[in-house]
């Protein structure tokens, strides 16, 4: 710890003081805690196994469809999610290349262990944080706000601002079969009473589940019974910043259930928690468990599994696609009726786990409670499932605390709130505080309205001069930024502003597949047809491809980013457009204006949702579920009344 630690200075009173308490050291526990140490604040982050920071619970993969975007969002904002991803990744992929750009996704598999280190190093690279191995018994309120918490040793920290970050902890109950255990993860106790202790105080609690697969011996695998899955070694990764990955390339392996696996599994239904009335709290739709895809779709005969390597140097590896709470011994047997797998031999089970999270319309944009000042949550305890979700909430979560602290280095202490045409982190975090959750929410390119102007390509370009200038992105990254920006700008300038004629490229033309020109036009003109690239016509027009330049090796980052702009400028400048009309409901305030419960004019359920959220702007009422477009009519006829 560094010299100025308030642990050193008061230790012999038990009492810790600092600006953010961050309470558990998952993925958005790292982000919050990352964030605000790096805008200024005092921070320390309490976890219950220091081993254990920022452990993949379930999956050990970062990113995917829309989750990809997330990470690319963080790391623009100067998160270390994609950070630690490249330096721990061993394969890469990016998904969705066969659609157009606004869908492509990036997505990696880790090596768990290291990936937990990584985050270690960071995070004790950090000025201003510290880590204190404890787990979290009491909230301490006073005056309606959030003071500080008391940990199970009888330490009490007191902090300006708290963020709540659990988890999967809070009352957790693991299950195999009939057999339950309190459990935070597999081998990790529960965390009781620290619900309790936020619910006193008037914050709504429930129950929600989810689960993980088997982990299998690689050694015992037949893997000429399976179809290999390699990964991609081009220029792509996570972070804008930083180097490619430095480990060794893996692959993946696929293979299939079949009718005998069923049988199996089906034989075991009466004794599965999740039909035997054992769970009654709702799981993940988009990542069901193998049981429940067989209630589901009873006439599927199979159903794809990916085995997945957890680290560059273990046997474990992870079965994507088997997520189970059956007996353990249902599973094995399944498993063995699968001819990849019919010598299988497994470190451990699938498990179902139950935790408390909190009604997230309980919260404000910024994450902070309604309820009590200071409070902030981030994670799976707002009803979220996935890695990059917690990362960006916790990001989120983690600026504001520290500017509700006062300890902000910018000059504006606005609290951070991201709109839906910013990121799609400002998407998940207004969906979840405006609409709520009935089941684990999970990002999807789906849920944004806005998608092709949420690439994962141009993170950078929305995020990081805002996040600099809130002192959050270094200045490195800033510089990173900007050099990329004037590359990206002067290629697509050359593309916009030099002509090419028919007689000096229809040769080249034709043989990449397109048609000749009849009339001389400008390259920005050919790079918008589908069947050519930069890259392709950097090799036709010599004076393009010296255009691309960059000391960092970045050319192929540069020339798609430029590629991107020039193909899809008509959808990019039609889509701003829409959004720019929306931000004018954005800007109508409405919160403390009406007293929902008088108004006869709108409809019971719109009076009651409106009542209940109690939105900022007219915007976010807009997209309440219940809240008609005719209702919003008479708030604006009201609104000019």
């Amino acid at each position: 710890m560094h010299s100025e630690s308030p642990l050193q200075k008061v230790i012999g009173t038990m009492i810790l003081k600092y600006d953010v308490i961050v309470i558990g050291g998952g993925h958005a526990g790292c982000e919050a805690a990352a964030a605000a140490a790096n805008i200024g604040a005092k921070t320390c982050l309490i976890t219950m196994d220091m081993n254990k920071i920022a452990q993949m619970s379930c999956n050990p993969a970062v990113g995917g469809i829309a989750k990809g975007q997330i990470v690319r969002e963080i790391d623009a904002l100067g998160g270390y999610m994609g950070i630690v991803t490249d330096a721990t990744a061993i394969q890469f992929r990016m998904l969705n290349q066969g659609k157009g750009p606004a869908v492509w996704s990036p997505r990696a598999q880790c090596d768990r262990g290291k990936f937990i280190w990584k985050w270690r190093e960071v995070l004790d690279g950090i000025d201003g944080l510290d880590i204190w191995q404890d787990q979290a018994d009491e909230l301490l309120v006073e005056d309606g706000e959030a003071v500080g918490v008391r940990t199970v040793w009888g330490v009490e920290f007191r902090a300006k601002s708290v963020v709540i970050t659990a988890g999967t902890f809070l009352n957790g109950l693991l299950h195999v079969g009939r057999k339950m255990v309190p459990g935070g993860r597999c081998a990790e106790p529960a965390v009781p009473h620290f619900t309790e202790s936020i619910t006193r105080h008037g914050i709504r609690s429930e129950r929600m589940k989810t689960g993980t697969p088997v982990r299998i011996d690689k050694r015992s695998v037949h893997f000429e019974d399976t179809e290999i899955q390699p990964g991609e070694n081009d220029f792509h990764k996570f972070s804008y910043m930083g180097e490619s990955r430095p480990l060794q390339q893996l692959p993946c392996w696929t293979c299939y259930t079949n009718k005998e696996v069923h049988e199996v599994l089906r034989g075991g239904l009466a004794d599965s928690p999740l039909y035997n009335g054992q769970i009654q709290s709702i799981g993940p739709r988009y990542c069901p468990s193998i049981e429940t895809k067989l209630v589901t779709f009873p006439d599927r005969e199979q159903h794809p599994l990916f085995l997945e390597p957890e680290g560059e140097n273990t046997n474990e590896m992870y079965l994507n696609g088997f997520s189970s709470s059956m007996p353990m011994d249902v599973q094995l047997a399944a498993l063995k009726k699968i001819p990849a797998l019919r010598d299988v031999r497994i470190y451990r089970p699938g498990y179902a786990i139950e935790y408390d999270f909190f009604d997230p319309t309980q919260l404000k944009h910024s994450l902070e409670s309604k309820v009590l000042k200071g409070l902030f949550f981030a994670g799976q305890v707002n009803g979220t499932t996935g890695y990059e979700e917690a990362g960006g909430q916790g990001l989120v979560a983690g600026v504001n605390a520290a500017i509700h602290a006062g300890t902000s280095t910018s000059s504006d202490n606005t609290p951070l709130v991201l709109g839906r045409d910013e990121a799609y982190i400002g998407v998940l975090v207004d969906d979840l505080a405006t609409k709520g959750v009935d089941e684990p929410y999970r990002m999807f390119t789906s849920r944004a309205e806005y998608r092709i102007l949420l690439r994962q390509d141009d993170a950078d370009a929305r995020l990081t001069e805002m996040s600099y200038a809130l002192g959050l992105a270094k200045r490195d990254r800033y510089d990173w930024w900007m050099e990329k920006k004037k590359e990206v700008e002067k290629v697509i300038h050359f593309c916009e502003n030099t002509s090419v004629k028919p007689k000096e490229i229809n040769g080249q033309l034709e043989a990449l597949g397109t048609t000749p020109l009849r009339f001389g036009c400008k390259v920005s003109e050919l790079i918008a047809r589908p069947q050519l690239s930069i890259k392709a016509l950097g090799e036709i027009l010599p004076e393009l491809k010296s255009t691309i330049n960059s000391p960092k090796n970045r050319k192929e980052e540069i020339a798609e980013g430029a590629e991107i702009q020039i193909k899809y400028q008509g959808y990019i400048e039609r889509e701003r457009i829409v959004a720019e009309k929306m931000h004018r409901l954005e800007n109508i305030r409405i919160k403390g204006r009406f007293n929902y419960s008088t108004l006869q004019e709108i409809s019971t359920e719109g009076r009651q949702k409106l009542e209940r959220i109690d939105p900022e702007t007219l915007a976010q009422a807009s997209r309440i579920p219940g809240v008609s477009p005719s209702d919003i009519n008479v708030l604006l006829v009201l609104l000019g009344r």
